[in-house]
């Protein structure tokens, strides 16, 4: 009890309460459910969105990282983009390479501006479309992002047909006992490998979008636990039922917000609108492993995408990018929060941390910050300031827990 009230205390504020004083809320299509199951629901990105279920955040974060927990990302924003000039036009937004991404392979993605910050991160895959009428690519973008990426997609509709899929809910299943539990029912997942997709038939009585008692879903094996795990996108007709039927597996918790933070955060993954942020370069955030040599200076299709010659210089020259994004895990058992200033032994402004929580798995408290690249050092010591104390943290690279995604 002790370590929960620990923990409940220095959970960080993740909900965006800045919807809260909206006259109504958007309910996703596993509302009902979650009231059901008790969930204490808030308000995040215009949608009324379940923060936790009666077990806590503590339970439902550390049977995730045991088993298999069920997460609705239902208001997350999935849109197609349809045509032959669809991975071409794409590539005029982000610094990926997408012509070259084969069907059923997943890419990390960044919507970029001209001063080479980040509009928004996403998911990207070509696949089939569900009709059979040929190839699309599908993304999943941030809900608190959705309108301005579909507006900013719209600007390519000249070049390829850009169809928004709100009819679609999002569920995420993720956890080391995650996928063996969903190839229970469908065995063909357990042949999915990490940032690979497929079209899958679910049996179950009844399904509105599949004929023969099956659902038909599309799911990837991915996820922002840093666990094994699937993103499953299925009709939101048959959203309850199939998340029922996954519920009713020994091993499936439903999993709240709250835990999907401390999880992204041990697993040292960012959260747009805190770790990154249309300020924030790429290199700065540390996520150039995600431009692909294709794309960048020497390349075949190097640049032509916004903010190329700022991102394209700091990865050449990393000494022009001013800013680092580190890992810190606290000396003593003080939680350190969003915003926390940091400072050097003598003083000195070094940052300030983005995200914060005490981490289950990990054991104590751990941050995620940008410092001045001086400050950058492997192993070095900064200073949280909190409530006028000086709390000793130390740089340690992340993730914070191993991933343990499943790559064949």
């Amino acid at each position: 009890m002790r370590l929960n009230r620990r923990f409940q205390a220095s959970h960080p504020r993740e909900i965006d309460v800045s919807h809260s004083a909206a006259s109504e809320l958007i309910p996703t299509p596993l509302h009902p459910l979650h009231m059901e199951l008790g969930a204490r629901m808030v308000p995040f990105a215009g949608y009324a969105m379940p923060v936790q279920y009666p077990k806590g955040i503590l339970a439902e974060h550390l049977h995730t990282r045991q088993s298999a927990g069920l997460f609705d990302i239902s208001h997350m924003g999935q849109v197609a983009l349809r045509g032959s000039g669809a991975a071409a036009a794409l590539e005029t937004r982000v610094p990926m390479d997408i012509q070259g991404l084969p069907e059923g392979k997943q890419r990390y993605a960044l919507f970029t501006n001209e001063q080479g910050g980040i509009l928004d991160d996403l998911m990207v895959i070509p696949r089939q479309r569900a009709d059979g009428a040929g190839q699309e690519l599908f993304l999943i973008v941030n809900a608190a992002c959705k309108a301005q990426d579909l507006a900013l997609l719209q600007t390519l509709s000249d070049r390829c047909d850009i169809v928004p899929m709100p009819e679609h809910a999002l569920l995420a299943l993720q956890g080391p006992q995650a996928v063996q539990t969903f190839a229970r029912l469908v065995p063909q997942a357990a042949d999915l490998v990490f940032m690979t997709g497929a079209w899958l038939d679910v049996p179950v009585e009844g399904g509105a979008g599949g004929a023969g008692g099956a659902i038909r879903v599309f799911a990837t094996r991915s996820g922002y636990t840093g666990e094994d795990g699937l993103e499953i996108s299925v009709a939101a007709a048959d959203a309850e039922r199939l998340a029922r039927l996954l519920l009713s597996l020994p091993e499936v918790q439903p999993i709240g917000l709250g835990a999907r933070d401390t999880l992204r955060l041990e697993a040292g993954l960012c959260l747009y609108g805190h770790d990154i942020d249309a300020s924030t370069t790429p290199v700065e955030a540390g996520l150039t492993w995600a431009i692909q040599k294709v794309r960048r200076n020497g390349g075949a299709r190097a640049g032509g995408f916004p903010g190329a010659d700022v991102i394209l210089a700091q990865i050449d020259n990393p000494a022009l990018a001013p800013r680092r994004r580190i890992g810190l895990i606290g000396l003593d058992r003080t939680p350190v929060r969003e915003g926390t200033e940091l400072r050097a032994a003598d003083g000195r402004h070094a940052g300030k941390v983005t995200s914060g929580s005490f981490a289950p798995s990990a054991g104590g408290p751990v941050a995620m910050a940008y410092v001045a690249a001086e400050f950058a050092v492997p192993s070095g010591t900064l200073y949280a300031q909190v409530r006028g104390r000086a709390v000793p943290m130390q740089l340690q690279p992340m993730p914070f827990v191993p991933h343990r995604y499943w790559r064949g």
